[in-house]
């Protein structure tokens, strides 16, 4: 009898932590976004009306147009650097496990420290362009960061960088798990090593592919600390995210109704890529 209890009391602080502060501060947020609140709480309730206010701001627009060219550029790039360094170690390269090491190293890092490393980097002032010209480049030009039609690009760069290695060893997992009778048998019949990796290995990541997708499409859309650290949403609003505007909106600009609306549209846009892959998992669970 005490056996059977002990784990359930020793889970329940954390239990009911989670409760309280994750799920109950969401409920919390979607209320707020259904009153009048502003600079604090309000608990009179106004219908839908601050999500009829987002939907007509500009700057949500811009959020959401920042997001759609980050987001799209950030996925592609990270999983096609990701897949590609995961076959290079895959070769059966020296040191192995000191290139994978090198390769994670980004990801043990925090977004903050990421974004300040690459601010100083990318800063014409003190960064790689300011390095050039101390050498006597004198022609070099890489002033992104300051550009309003670039810095979102400066943004992706920081981010690939942050998680390249992440989905690499994901897609070195997968390698290291297809069958190797296949792989034998389209050598022995004398096809190339790029022919195997195109036509044999990698169709049968698909499944890789996806959780590669789900994982950066959910940190694509809750970025935040990266871009505070990098470019505070600047310059002007060329590196506003959804979550920039959330943060702005709730606690800078005293609209805390539109800014909870912002972070519900935020929660439902993560749980349509994250549940149908989630469903898709428990399915297949089931089945096995």
């Amino acid at each position: 009898m005490k056996a059977g209890w002990l784990p359930k009391l020793l889970i329940t602080p954390s239990a009911l932590l989670l409760l309280v502060c994750v799920y109950g501060y969401i409920m919390f947020t979607f209320y707020l976004s259904f009153t009048t609140s502003t600079m604090m709480p309000s608990y009179e309730f106004n219908g839908a009306d601050a999500y009829h206010r987002l939907l007509g701001l500009e700057n949500w627009t811009v959020s959401l147009t920042n997001l759609a060219t980050f987001a799209s550029l950030y996925i592609v790039i990270a999983m096609a650097l990701g897949l590609g360094l995961a076959i290079l170690i895959d070769q059966k390269i020296r040191a192995e496990s000191a290139f994978r090491s090198i390769f994670l190293y980004p990801m043990a890092l925090s977004l903050i420290v990421t974004g300040t490393a690459w601010k100083w980097l990318l800063d014409p002032g003190v960064g790689l362009e300011h390095t050039l010209h101390s050498l006597g480049w004198v022609s070099f030009s890489f002033d992104w960061i300051k550009d309003s039609d670039m810095a979102i690009y400066c943004v992706v760069i920081a981010a690939v960088w942050q998680t390249t290695g992440f989905v690499m060893a994901m897609f070195l997992a997968g390698l290291r798990g297809v069958d190797s009778e296949q792989i034998n048998a389209a050598r022995v019949d004398g096809a190339k090593t790029w022919q195997i990796y195109l036509r044999i290995i990698v169709p049968q990541l698909g499944p890789v592919f996806v959780s590669a997708f789900v994982i950066l499409a959910h940190m694509a859309i809750k970025s935040y600390d990266l871009v505070v650290a990098l470019t505070n949403g600047g310059p002007g609003r060329s590196t506003w995210l959804p979550s920039v505007f959330m943060y702005q909106y709730t606690f800078t600009r005293n609209e805390m109704a539109v800014g909870a609306a912002s972070s519900v549209l935020m929660l439902v846009a993560i749980g349509v890529v994250v549940l149908p892959y989630l469903a898709s998992e428990m399915r297949k669970a089931k089945n096995v």
